[in-house]
Protein backbone atom coordinates (compact mmCIF):
# COMPACT_ATOMS: atom_id res chain seq x y z
CA UNK A 1 0.00 0.00 0.00
CA UNK A 2 1.24 3.23 -1.06
CA UNK A 3 0.48 6.03 1.97
CA UNK A 4 0.27 9.59 2.27
CA UNK A 5 0.65 11.77 5.85
CA UNK A 6 -0.57 15.38 5.57
CA UNK A 7 -0.02 18.02 8.25
CA UNK A 8 0.59 21.88 8.32
CA UNK A 9 4.46 21.17 9.25
CA UNK A 10 6.72 18.30 9.23
CA UNK A 11 7.63 18.81 12.99
CA UNK A 12 4.42 17.55 13.94
CA UNK A 13 5.12 13.74 12.32
CA UNK A 14 8.04 13.89 13.94
CA UNK A 15 6.90 14.68 17.32
CA UNK A 16 4.16 11.94 16.97
CA UNK A 17 3.97 9.88 13.94
CA UNK A 18 7.40 8.12 13.65
CA UNK A 19 6.06 5.01 15.77
CA UNK A 20 3.45 4.68 13.27
CA UNK A 21 5.25 5.01 10.41
CA UNK A 22 7.82 3.06 10.97
CA UNK A 23 5.42 -0.01 11.38
CA UNK A 24 4.01 0.98 8.31
CA UNK A 25 7.44 0.55 6.50
CA UNK A 26 8.17 -2.39 8.64
CA UNK A 27 4.86 -4.51 7.07
CA UNK A 28 6.08 -3.33 3.33
CA UNK A 29 4.13 -0.32 2.96
CA UNK A 30 5.53 2.61 0.83
CA UNK A 31 4.97 6.21 3.06
CA UNK A 32 5.21 9.65 2.15
CA UNK A 33 4.87 12.76 3.56
CA UNK A 34 3.11 16.47 2.60
CA UNK A 35 3.91 19.35 4.98
CA UNK A 36 5.63 22.59 5.31
CA UNK A 37 9.19 23.72 7.34
CA UNK A 38 12.58 22.83 6.61
CA UNK A 39 12.49 19.54 9.39
CA UNK A 40 13.49 15.97 7.80
CA UNK A 41 10.85 13.48 8.88
CA UNK A 42 12.19 10.08 9.97
CA UNK A 43 11.65 6.81 8.36
CA UNK A 44 10.01 7.58 5.38
CA UNK A 45 10.53 7.03 1.67
CA UNK A 46 9.42 10.58 0.20
CA UNK A 47 9.18 13.82 1.84
CA UNK A 48 6.89 16.71 0.00
CA UNK A 49 7.82 20.43 1.09
CA UNK A 50 3.95 22.30 0.80
CA UNK A 51 3.64 25.85 1.80
CA UNK A 52 0.65 24.81 3.80
CA UNK A 53 -0.59 28.10 6.45
CA UNK A 54 -1.66 27.16 9.89
CA UNK A 55 -4.47 30.28 8.89
CA UNK A 56 -7.08 29.58 7.15
CA UNK A 57 -7.26 32.91 5.30
CA UNK A 58 -3.74 33.00 3.91
CA UNK A 59 -3.75 32.79 0.15
CA UNK A 60 -0.81 30.58 0.21
CA UNK A 61 -3.30 27.77 1.00
CA UNK A 62 -4.45 27.78 -2.63
CA UNK A 63 -1.52 27.03 -4.07
CA UNK A 64 -0.95 24.30 -1.28
CA UNK A 65 -4.40 22.62 -2.05
CA UNK A 66 -3.21 22.74 -5.96
CA UNK A 67 0.07 20.99 -5.18
CA UNK A 68 -1.52 18.42 -3.39
CA UNK A 69 -3.97 17.56 -5.47
CA UNK A 70 -1.54 16.88 -8.07
CA UNK A 71 1.13 15.12 -6.21
CA UNK A 72 -2.10 12.87 -4.35
CA UNK A 73 -3.43 12.35 -8.55
CA UNK A 74 0.37 11.48 -9.64
CA UNK A 75 1.42 9.17 -6.85
CA UNK A 76 -1.87 7.39 -6.50
CA UNK A 77 -2.09 6.54 -3.13
CA UNK A 78 -4.21 4.21 -1.38
CA UNK A 79 -4.64 6.10 1.95
CA UNK A 80 -4.27 9.93 2.40
CA UNK A 81 -3.85 9.86 6.18
CA UNK A 82 -4.25 13.51 7.60
CA UNK A 83 -3.74 15.72 10.29
CA UNK A 84 -3.98 19.02 11.91
CA UNK A 85 -6.42 21.86 11.15
CA UNK A 86 -5.39 23.19 7.50
CA UNK A 87 -3.26 19.87 7.00
CA UNK A 88 -6.88 18.47 7.22
CA UNK A 89 -8.87 20.52 5.50
CA UNK A 90 -6.46 20.68 2.24
CA UNK A 91 -5.62 17.05 2.75
CA UNK A 92 -9.29 15.77 2.68
CA UNK A 93 -10.54 18.03 -0.07
CA UNK A 94 -7.52 17.27 -2.59
CA UNK A 95 -7.93 13.78 -2.12
CA UNK A 96 -11.37 13.97 -2.77
CA UNK A 97 -11.43 15.81 -5.82
CA UNK A 98 -8.59 13.79 -7.43
CA UNK A 99 -8.78 11.22 -10.17
CA UNK A 100 -8.28 8.26 -8.13
CA UNK A 101 -12.10 7.89 -6.65
CA UNK A 102 -11.10 4.98 -4.34
CA UNK A 103 -8.31 6.62 -2.44
CA UNK A 104 -9.54 6.25 1.40
CA UNK A 105 -9.37 9.32 3.23
CA UNK A 106 -8.61 9.22 7.13
CA UNK A 107 -8.47 12.52 9.53
CA UNK A 108 -6.94 12.07 12.77
CA UNK A 109 -8.40 15.05 14.64
CA UNK A 110 -5.92 16.24 17.46
CA UNK A 111 -9.09 18.55 19.28
CA UNK A 112 -11.46 20.57 17.87
CA UNK A 113 -11.27 23.68 18.28
CA UNK A 114 -14.23 23.64 19.72
CA UNK A 115 -15.47 22.78 22.77
CA UNK A 116 -18.00 22.60 26.07
CA UNK A 117 -17.31 25.61 27.49
CA UNK A 118 -15.31 27.23 25.09
CA UNK A 119 -15.83 30.55 23.45
CA UNK A 120 -19.17 30.40 21.70
CA UNK A 121 -16.85 32.04 17.94
CA UNK A 122 -15.56 29.00 18.03
CA UNK A 123 -18.32 26.99 17.52
CA UNK A 124 -19.94 29.40 14.61
CA UNK A 125 -16.47 29.54 12.94
CA UNK A 126 -15.27 26.09 13.38
CA UNK A 127 -18.36 23.39 13.70
CA UNK A 128 -19.76 24.03 10.19
CA UNK A 129 -16.86 23.81 8.83
CA UNK A 130 -15.80 20.14 10.53
CA UNK A 131 -19.44 19.04 9.93
CA UNK A 132 -19.04 19.90 6.35
CA UNK A 133 -15.66 18.68 5.86
CA UNK A 134 -16.77 14.86 7.29
CA UNK A 135 -18.75 14.38 3.68
CA UNK A 136 -14.91 14.19 2.57
CA UNK A 137 -13.77 11.92 4.65
CA UNK A 138 -14.17 8.02 5.50
CA UNK A 139 -12.71 7.35 8.74
CA UNK A 140 -12.57 9.95 11.59
CA UNK A 141 -10.10 9.33 14.42
CA UNK A 142 -10.86 11.17 17.54
CA UNK A 143 -7.92 10.92 20.64
CA UNK A 144 -10.99 12.52 23.45
CA UNK A 145 -14.12 11.46 24.31
CA UNK A 146 -15.57 14.78 23.81
CA UNK A 147 -14.82 14.93 19.95
CA UNK A 148 -15.77 11.29 19.70
CA UNK A 149 -19.59 12.05 21.10
CA UNK A 150 -19.53 15.20 18.20
CA UNK A 151 -17.89 12.92 15.39
CA UNK A 152 -21.52 10.88 16.33
CA UNK A 153 -23.08 13.87 14.76
CA UNK A 154 -21.51 13.61 11.77
CA UNK A 155 -22.12 12.34 8.93
CA UNK A 156 -19.55 10.21 8.68
CA UNK A 157 -19.47 6.08 8.38
CA UNK A 158 -16.64 4.72 10.03
CA UNK A 159 -14.95 6.57 13.25
CA UNK A 160 -12.99 5.56 16.16
CA UNK A 161 -11.94 7.02 19.16
CA UNK A 162 -7.99 6.21 20.71
CA UNK A 163 -6.79 7.75 23.64
CA UNK A 164 -4.28 9.71 22.81
CA UNK A 165 -1.38 9.09 20.24
CA UNK A 166 0.76 7.91 22.07
CA UNK A 167 3.32 8.95 24.99
CA UNK A 168 6.22 6.68 26.44
CA UNK A 169 5.06 6.97 29.74
CA UNK A 170 8.19 4.59 31.20
CA UNK A 171 10.62 7.72 30.49
CA UNK A 172 8.45 9.96 33.11
CA UNK A 173 7.99 7.32 35.59
CA UNK A 174 11.87 6.37 35.08
CA UNK A 175 12.88 7.37 38.67
CA UNK A 176 16.18 5.11 38.63
CA UNK A 177 18.25 7.97 36.43
CA UNK A 178 20.35 9.52 38.78
CA UNK A 179 20.31 13.40 38.99
CA UNK A 180 20.95 16.73 41.23
CA UNK A 181 17.62 17.68 42.68
CA UNK A 182 19.14 21.01 44.43
CA UNK A 183 21.41 21.78 41.35
CA UNK A 184 18.49 21.74 38.43
CA UNK A 185 15.97 23.61 40.69
CA UNK A 186 19.31 26.08 41.22
CA UNK A 187 20.00 25.91 37.49
CA UNK A 188 15.96 27.73 36.39
CA UNK A 189 16.49 29.72 39.89
CA UNK A 190 14.56 28.40 42.31
CA UNK A 191 16.07 27.98 46.31
CA UNK A 192 15.91 25.10 48.36
CA UNK A 193 13.49 26.15 50.13
CA UNK A 194 10.95 27.68 47.75
CA UNK A 195 7.69 25.43 45.97
CA UNK A 196 7.63 25.18 42.46
CA UNK A 197 5.14 25.50 40.76
CA UNK A 198 5.24 24.59 36.59
CA UNK A 199 3.34 25.05 33.76
CA UNK A 200 4.52 24.16 30.05
CA UNK A 201 2.51 25.55 27.10
CA UNK A 202 3.27 27.71 24.23
CA UNK A 203 3.23 31.73 25.82
CA UNK A 204 -0.42 32.27 23.58
CA UNK A 205 -4.12 32.88 24.97
CA UNK A 206 -5.25 29.62 24.34
CA UNK A 207 -2.74 28.24 27.15
CA UNK A 208 -4.36 31.06 29.55
CA UNK A 209 -1.20 31.58 32.00
CA UNK A 210 -2.36 34.65 33.15
CA UNK A 211 -4.83 32.97 35.03
CA UNK A 212 -2.64 31.69 36.85
CA UNK A 213 -0.05 34.64 37.87
CA UNK A 214 -3.57 36.34 38.75
CA UNK A 215 -4.12 33.30 41.27
CA UNK A 216 -0.49 33.33 42.45
CA UNK A 217 -1.06 37.20 43.33
CA UNK A 218 -2.85 35.87 46.50
CA UNK A 219 -0.02 33.65 47.79
CA UNK A 220 2.49 36.29 47.41
CA UNK A 221 3.66 35.91 50.66
CA UNK A 222 4.43 31.96 49.95
CA UNK A 223 7.78 31.02 49.11
CA UNK A 224 7.66 29.88 45.19
CA UNK A 225 8.48 30.21 42.15
CA UNK A 226 5.90 29.87 39.13
CA UNK A 227 8.28 28.11 36.00
CA UNK A 228 6.83 28.81 32.36
CA UNK A 229 8.61 26.34 30.01
CA UNK A 230 7.41 27.51 26.99
CA UNK A 231 7.88 30.33 24.13
CA UNK A 232 5.37 32.67 22.15
CA UNK A 233 3.56 36.14 21.06
CA UNK A 234 2.33 36.40 24.99
CA UNK A 235 5.36 36.75 26.61
CA UNK A 236 5.79 40.52 27.35
CA UNK A 237 1.98 40.53 28.38
CA UNK A 238 2.46 38.03 30.33
CA UNK A 239 5.69 39.89 32.07
CA UNK A 240 3.68 43.30 31.97
CA UNK A 241 0.99 41.00 34.44
CA UNK A 242 3.58 39.37 36.60
CA UNK A 243 4.83 42.90 37.25
CA UNK A 244 1.16 44.92 37.79
CA UNK A 245 0.44 41.94 40.38
CA UNK A 246 4.05 42.62 42.04
CA UNK A 247 5.38 39.17 41.61
CA UNK A 248 7.77 39.43 38.83
CA UNK A 249 10.36 37.98 40.99
CA UNK A 250 8.68 35.28 41.54
CA UNK A 251 7.84 34.13 37.96
CA UNK A 252 10.68 32.94 35.72
CA UNK A 253 10.10 32.37 31.76
CA UNK A 254 12.39 29.51 30.98
CA UNK A 255 11.35 29.67 26.98
CA UNK A 256 11.35 26.03 25.09
CA UNK A 257 13.24 23.38 27.21
CA UNK A 258 14.48 20.01 26.22
CA UNK A 259 14.81 18.94 29.63
CA UNK A 260 11.32 19.04 30.72
CA UNK A 261 11.73 15.38 32.04
CA UNK A 262 14.01 16.62 34.75
CA UNK A 263 12.45 20.20 35.59
CA UNK A 264 9.26 18.16 36.16
CA UNK A 265 11.02 15.98 38.75
CA UNK A 266 12.23 18.76 40.61
CA UNK A 267 8.63 20.54 41.16
CA UNK A 268 5.75 20.59 43.38
CA UNK A 269 2.44 21.04 41.45
CA UNK A 270 1.73 21.51 37.94
CA UNK A 271 -0.72 24.10 36.94
CA UNK A 272 -2.74 23.40 33.43
CA UNK A 273 -4.98 26.31 32.92
CA UNK A 274 -5.22 25.68 28.38
CA UNK A 275 -8.81 27.15 27.62
CA UNK A 276 -9.05 24.23 25.26
CA UNK A 277 -6.64 20.89 24.53
CA UNK A 278 -7.12 17.96 22.27
CA UNK A 279 -5.74 15.89 25.08
CA UNK A 280 -2.68 17.72 26.31
CA UNK A 281 0.11 16.10 26.58
CA UNK A 282 1.86 18.04 29.31
CA UNK A 283 -0.52 17.03 31.69
CA UNK A 284 -0.32 13.31 31.24
CA UNK A 285 3.89 13.83 31.60
CA UNK A 286 3.33 15.90 34.88
CA UNK A 287 0.94 12.91 36.05
CA UNK A 288 3.79 10.45 35.24
CA UNK A 289 6.14 12.79 36.88
CA UNK A 290 4.67 11.67 40.26
CA UNK A 291 3.76 15.54 40.99
CA UNK A 292 0.18 17.10 41.80
CA UNK A 293 -1.91 18.47 38.46
CA UNK A 294 -4.11 20.97 38.72
CA UNK A 295 -5.95 21.55 35.69
CA UNK A 296 -8.62 23.56 33.53
CA UNK A 297 -12.05 21.36 33.43
CA UNK A 298 -12.07 21.54 29.63
CA UNK A 299 -12.23 19.27 26.60
CA UNK A 300 -9.64 16.48 26.24
CA UNK A 301 -7.80 17.34 29.64
CA UNK A 302 -11.06 15.46 31.16
CA UNK A 303 -9.85 12.49 29.66
CA UNK A 304 -7.25 12.30 32.20
CA UNK A 305 -7.77 14.70 34.83
CA UNK A 306 -10.62 13.63 37.04
CA UNK A 307 -11.57 16.24 39.74
CA UNK A 308 -10.38 15.44 43.35
CA UNK A 309 -9.47 11.79 41.78
CA UNK A 310 -6.07 12.58 39.84
CA UNK A 311 -6.51 15.83 39.60
CA UNK A 312 -8.07 19.16 40.58
CA UNK A 313 -10.14 20.97 38.11
CA UNK A 314 -11.12 24.34 37.65
CA UNK A 315 -12.91 26.92 35.67
CA UNK A 316 -9.89 28.33 33.65
CA UNK A 317 -12.11 31.84 33.39
CA UNK A 318 -11.41 31.91 37.15
CA UNK A 319 -8.44 32.72 38.78
CA UNK A 320 -9.61 32.12 42.34
CA UNK A 321 -10.51 28.81 41.00
CA UNK A 322 -6.68 27.84 40.84
CA UNK A 323 -5.39 30.04 44.10
CA UNK A 324 -7.78 27.51 46.21
CA UNK A 325 -6.49 24.60 44.40
CA UNK A 326 -2.77 25.85 44.57
CA UNK A 327 -3.63 26.45 47.99
CA UNK A 328 -5.46 23.06 48.76
CA UNK A 329 -2.24 20.97 47.83
CA UNK A 330 0.11 23.16 49.33
CA UNK A 331 -1.49 22.38 52.28
CA UNK A 332 -3.07 18.37 52.45
CA UNK A 333 -0.30 16.09 52.59
CA UNK A 334 -3.11 13.53 51.86
CA UNK A 335 -5.06 14.88 48.87
CA UNK A 336 -1.47 15.31 47.53
CA UNK A 337 -0.78 11.58 47.54
CA UNK A 338 -3.92 10.41 46.86
CA UNK A 339 -3.87 12.29 43.62
CA UNK A 340 -0.77 11.42 42.16
CA UNK A 341 -1.43 7.67 42.79
CA UNK A 342 -4.34 7.40 41.31
CA UNK A 343 -3.57 9.35 37.75
CA UNK A 344 -0.15 7.07 38.22
CA UNK A 345 -2.71 4.33 37.45
CA UNK A 346 -4.55 5.95 35.04
CA UNK A 347 -2.58 7.52 32.48
CA UNK A 348 -1.35 3.31 31.54
CA UNK A 349 -4.24 3.82 29.08
CA UNK A 350 -2.07 6.99 27.35
CA UNK A 351 0.87 5.06 26.81
CA UNK A 352 2.14 4.56 23.36
CA UNK A 353 1.88 0.42 23.22
CA UNK A 354 -1.78 1.29 23.72
CA UNK A 355 -2.63 4.75 21.07
CA UNK A 356 -0.33 2.31 18.92
CA UNK A 357 -1.98 -1.28 19.20
CA UNK A 358 -5.40 0.40 18.36
CA UNK A 359 -4.03 2.77 15.40
CA UNK A 360 -2.34 -0.61 13.97
CA UNK A 361 -5.94 -2.38 14.37
CA UNK A 362 -8.12 0.45 12.13
CA UNK A 363 -4.86 0.49 9.86
CA UNK A 364 -4.86 -3.43 9.36
CA UNK A 365 -8.77 -3.52 8.95
CA UNK A 366 -8.69 -0.68 6.16
CA UNK A 367 -5.17 -1.84 4.38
Amino acid sequence: MKILYVANIHRHFNAFHVPYIKWLRENGHEVHVAANGEEVVEGVNRQFDINIQRSPYRFENINAYKQLKEIIEREKYDIVHCHTPMGGILGRLASKNSRKKETKVIYTCHGFHFCKGGPIKNWILYYPVEKFMAKYTDIIITINNEDYQVVNKFNIKKKYYIPGIGLDISKFKDNDQEYDFRNKRAEIGVKGNETLIISVGDLTKRKNHQIVIQALANLRELKFKYVICGKGVEEANLKSLAKKMNIEDKVVFLGHRTDIKEILRVSDIFVFPSLWEGLGIAGIEAMAAGIPVIASDRHGIKDYAIHDKTALLCDPRNSKDFYESINTILTDKYLRNRLVMNASELINKFDISNAMGQMIKIYEEEI
